[in-house]
């Protein structure tokens, strides 16, 4: 399977480690808006026999026989005019965490997706992690019992120098700060494992540690369709920077789930852990995680498409979490609690 990676900022570089690891693909392009950043990179991170082959447009991109799937790794609100070009051409996406700045603008991108036919995933990887994987085998059987209560954790830290690149933690070009940004990856996977959240109330702030315009907090109340009831604390003014974790308690047990590894402590009194530890990029170094999970995404997607079913995690799937972040934000500029409309569930 032939992939293109269009985007080359901090991320591109565990595409590339990923996209090498796949026994069954190849990358056969690579696009940024300064081809000369295209070209260092494919020979920094991209086989010297095996070259990709740089492009300068999006409608050579489009128009190229040689690209099946392309991966879009460029900030938010470059995304829509990108998405329609090569989804009308039948090109396969996958696109990093959001699709677009906010529900609205992501459902966009999805229905274009899906009137052209052409399947849509997201790097929302956590989801692929063992441990979570171990999780929702376990929710899934009950060996819990009810859930009751839910505690979400961001600790993650980020120096001003990470927000003083032009656009990062604005709302024109990421759409939001710490929650769109980061905190993405866990609300989607604890909505994965624990079902859709229908109302919320959330306090959302920028601290003293950073001079940026969108939020680096927030702490938030959530109410589950299930009838549980969580919290949520997240921030990248947590310094050092610690590993994000989901806790959930049932009426048969307690399970702690962080990066690599899930604790659970039954009532009866056994005690289990599965897996061990990893780091996350919860600190000053962004990219300190393995490429393992992207990697995960990529074969799931691959597969998927060579099986005529749809990805583990689709861009309608996405859309959840997405929805749920508008609403946190709303909900702080408001002061108010608010109910997830049952109208704009995906």
């Amino acid at each position: 399977m032939n992939i293109a990676l269009v985007g080359l900022g901090m991320v591109a570089a565990t595409h590339a480690k990923a996209i090498r690891a796949l026994p069954d693909a190849r990358l056969t392009g690579v696009m940024s808006r300064a081809p000369e950043k295209a070209r260092q990179f494919a020979i920094d991170h991209c086989d010297p026999d095996d070259q990709p082959k740089v492009f300068t447009s999006v409608a050579d991109l489009a128009a190229a026989s040689d690209v099946d799937i392309v991966a879009i790794c460029t900030p938010p609100d470059a995304r829509a005019d990108l998405v329609s070009k090569l989804a009308t051409n039948g090109k396969h996406i996958l696109m990093e965490k959001p699709i677009e700045r906010s529900f609205r603008a992501a459902r966009d991108i999805v229905n274009t997706c899906e009137a052209a036919k052409i399947s849509l995933g997201v790097f929302l990887q956590h989801r692929m992690r063992e441990s979570a994987l171990a999780l929702k085998a376990l929710l899934d059987a009950g060996s819990l019992g009810k859930i009751a209560l839910v505690e979400v954790s961001v600790p993650w830290w980020r120096p001003q120098a990470y927000y003083n690149e032009p656009g990062r933690g604005t709302y024109g070009r990421d759409g939001g700060g710490v929650l769109i940004s980061q905190s993405i990856h866990t609300l989607d996977l604890m909505l994965a494992l624990l079902g859709p959240v229908t109302r919320v109330q959330a306090m959302a702030r920028t601290t003293d540690l950073h001079h940026m315009e969108a939020e680096d907090f927030v702490s938030a109340g959530l109410e589950f369709a299930s009838g549980a009831v969580g919290s949520l604390t997240a921030s990248t003014a947590s310094f050092p920077g610690g590993a994000e974790t989901i806790t959930v308690h049932g009426t048969l047990g307690s399970a702690v789930l962080s990066p690599g590894a899930l604790d659970i402590s039954y009532q009866d009194g056994r005690r289990e852990t599965i897996g061990q530890p990893v780091t996350s990029g919860g600190g000053a170094d962004p990219m300190a995680f393995t490429h393992a999970w992207h990697q995960g995404i990529y074969q799931d997607f691959i597969d998927a498409l060579a099986e005529g079913r749809a990805p583990a995690v689709t861009g309608r799937d996405a859309l959840a979490v997405q929805l749920l972040i508008d609403t946190l934000v709303a909900s702080s500029r408001q002061g108010r609690a608010l109910d997830l409309p049952l109208s704009e569930h995906p």
